[in-house]
């Protein structure tokens, strides 16, 4: 369990609603669904009402900023299936950086049974970006509460804003300010793009993922741990 996922939960039952296709842009085809994730006939661009409305304020202040700019959607609501579907990838991206394969395993759980610290090297890294894909309802993983969002930025020309790393990145370029203290041009750009998308989510109540600079929530357990908040009003969407 993740530090954050010791806040309560008080369901407040917001509908999950699905994400109009304007003004936002679209990561497309949806980088999951290429990947035959198994969302069954479940869309990823789903979110709560709330979390919606609150997005579409975000979008509002990129464009009092920055005209003609929009938020560009990469990725939203995940079934826990979908979770752990992504999850197992990674592990089994990581095994291949340490030139191990992971072929005779069937998921996390088989790994650890049958080679505990070879899994406790993988998880240790996989886990500083991905959610535990945890059935419990007490603790469900961000995407899958649709509270949470995956985006970046596009200018008004349609072109996507480079933010110095790419989304799903488990590397330090993810962090949020690992370009904060650069020096040249190029990287004072790339924390300064940060520091904008962040700026105009947070107007909006959405609280940024620790080590992902592209992860924004509003209600969920990592959103109230952050804010300080007594309790979560998102628990996992059903």
């Amino acid at each position: 369990m993740k530090t954050y996922q010791s806040v309560p939960i008080e369901e407040c039952k917001d509908p999950l609603v699905a994400i109009p296709t304007q003004p936002f842009s679209f990561t497309q085809p949806h980088p999951y669904v290429v990947l035959e994730a198994p969302y069954g006939e479940t869309s990823p661009w789903l979110l709560r009402q709330r979390v919606l409305d609150a997005l579409l304020h975000a979008h509002d202040e990129l464009n009092a900023r920055r005209p003609g700019w929009r938020l560009k959607l990469f990725d939203a609501y995940r079934p826990v299936s979908v979770q752990a579907f992504m999850v197992w990838r990674e592990f089994r991206l990581q095994a291949e950086h340490a030139a191990r394969s992971l072929a005779s395993y069937r998921d996390p759980t088989e790994l650890q049974e049958h080679d505990p610290d070879l899994y406790e090297v993988l998880a240790t890294r996989v886990f500083e970006f991905w959610g535990v894909p945890s059935d419990d309802p007490r603790t469900p993983p961000p995407h899958c509460t649709g509270a949470a969002v995956d985006l970046t930025l596009q200018d008004a020309l349609g072109r996507e804003i480079d933010m110095g790393g790419r989304i799903d990145e488990t590397t330090e370029r993810s962090y949020p300010d690992h370009y904060a203290n650069a020096t040249s041009p190029l990287m004072r750009a790339f924390h300064e793009n940060r520091m904008l998308l962040n700026a105009v989510m947070a107007s909006a109540g959405f609280c940024r993922h620790g080590n992902e600079w592209w992860h924004f929530s509003l209600g969920d357990q990592m959103w109230a741990w952050a804010l300080g908040r007594p309790v979560a009003i998102y628990g996992r969407a059903e």
